[in-house]
């Protein structure tokens, strides 16, 4: 079993409740609301939420872990929301909003559509596309999603990586 799973997590500003196999997080900002595996009882007291496994399987141990990374990914996203930002590189690359959609000019034949998640907010200023979600796992997919449509190359760096992200640059040929 996880030792972070072991330790009750703190409940702070957010409002906490489990209901017929549901996990709901309520905070100032967002709500957010999980299924629940069955192999995993997630219990709230005075100390915090406890999640502990149902049986002794090592399904139910391995999900004790990961429901306390979700519980705490979903009580800090209520509060402050995640951002993730994505840089687009390329001579004649370029993206715009539409509407719910994002048009991605990336040098291929056809332009690239990609329509956005209801709970993620995005704003695009010039090649720079800000992403924003209370909801950790919804915002990193959609940014994932989008970075895999043009994915950085080596030789020129030409394609769209995030933010911060090194990208190892290969030397070409060698002019003799």
């Amino acid at each position: 079993m996880s030792r972070l799973a072991k330790k009750p997590i703190a409940v702070g500003k957010t409002d906490v409740s489990v209901a017929g196999g549901m996990l709901s997080v309520k905070g100032a900002k967002a709500t957010l609301t999980k299924r629940v595996h069955p192999s995993v009882a997630i219990t709230i007291n005075k100390d915090g939420v406890t999640i502990t496994p149902k049986d002794n399987s090592r399904l139910a141990k391995a999900l004790t872990g990961t429901f306390a990374s979700h519980v705490r990914n979903m009580m800090q996203g209520v509060e402050t929301p995640y951002v993730i930002k994505l840089i687009l590189e390329g001579v004649g690359y370029k993206m715009e909003l539409k509407g719910k959609e994002i048009i991605l000019t990336v040098g291929f034949s056809h332009p690239v559509k990609l329509s956005v998640p209801e709970d993620v907010s995005v704003k695009v200023e010039k090649n720079v596309m800000t992403l924003e979600s209370a909801n950790k796992e919804s915002v990193g997919q959609f940014a994932a999603n989008v970075r895999r449509i043009k994915p950085p190359e080596p030789y020129l760096g030409k394609g769209i990586h995030y933010d911060g992200e090194v990208i190892r640059r290969k030397q070409g040929k060698k002019a003799v």
